[in-house]
């Protein structure tokens, strides 16, 4: 019997060893977090008395993988000297301290090119990558690069943006792929059609290679196809649809990945609603 790893992103506020326990309450077996405020700049580090309770109760539970996902703030493809500059600064401290929580995945977004062209934002984002990889060897945390929706000049929308990256990097047994439902629909791919989603899993497999694919963020949306916004929605409730999770959850070549909703937290029951749907469309 398969048995999902499927999980949501779960709060680290307090303390953050708490979040092992508040995915345990949801009957999660993988989570993900923020380790710090995603929309500021670090303020200070995480004690190493918090990181070593982090480690002892991810270890006495059954949370595998535990995810990161980096801040917003960073941009890998900018093309301000002294921004590009401070990314790669704070990316390196951010995969540093996942590692040191044990943590298997640090996801980010690629970044924006803004005021650039997208041939020099991937060079960018490849600088920027083999430059924090260089300064953490040795760690043994993987990042993994989210696409996305593709709004206003950011990067990532299609595949073919990760093979450039890939093909570029030196130590490319430390990158991999976290693949987002919604942000896929956004961005023009209609996985809620077997022929669609199966065009879509042999793209990554094409570009990248399907062994690159750790983590699907599982989102719906209500926006329309192609739309290039970034909006989430509860399973089964947005355009994909319940028949469109019923196919991404089954795929073969998926079926064995670590599932992450990131779906809204309005109602208190929000996340062990979107748990349960996800557990009756897989089968």
């Amino acid at each position: 019997m398969i048995i999902i790893k499927l999980g949501v992103h779960v709060s680290a506020a307090g303390k953050i060893y708490k979040s092992i326990e508040r995915a345990e309450k949801l009957g999660c077996n993988t989570m993900q977090i923020f380790a710090r405020n995603p929309r500021q700049w670090r303020r200070k580090s995480l004690s190493p008395e918090d990181i070593e309770i982090f480690r002892k109760k991810r270890e006495k539970s059954k949370i595998d993988p535990v995810v990161v996902h980096a801040p917003y703030l960073l941009n890998l493809a900018s093309g301000k000297e002294s921004f590009h500059k401070i990314t790669i600064r704070e990316f390196s401290k951010d995969l540093a301290e996942a590692d040191k929580l044990g943590v298997d995945y640090l996801v980010t977004h690629m970044g924006s090119y803004k005021k650039s062209t997208e041939k020099a934002g991937l060079l960018r984002i490849v600088e920027a990558l083999n430059l924090i990889l260089k300064n953490t060897k040795g760690l043994k945390t993987q990042v993994l690069i989210e696409n996305t929706a593709g709004s206003g000049s950011r990067l990532g929308y299609k595949f073919s943006h990760f093979k450039f990256i890939f093909d570029r990097i030196k130590m490319q047994n430390r990158l991999g792929v976290c693949l987002d439902t919604a942000h896929a629909w956004a961005a023009g791919y209609q996985i809620n059609k077997k022929k669609n989603l199966q065009g879509l899993i042999s793209e990554i497999g094409q570009e990248v290679e399907m062994d690159k694919l750790k983590v699907v963020h599982l989102n719906d949306t209500q926006v329309e196809l192609g739309s290039r916004l970034d909006r989430h929605f509860h399973i089964g409730e947005g355009n994909i649809g319940k028949d469109g999770f019923r196919l991404i959850l089954n795929h073969f070549k998926l079926k064995n990945s670590t599932f992450i909703l990131e779906t809204p937290k309005k109602k208190s029951d929000d996340d062990l609603k979107n748990l349960e749907m996800v557990r009756r469309l897989f089968r």
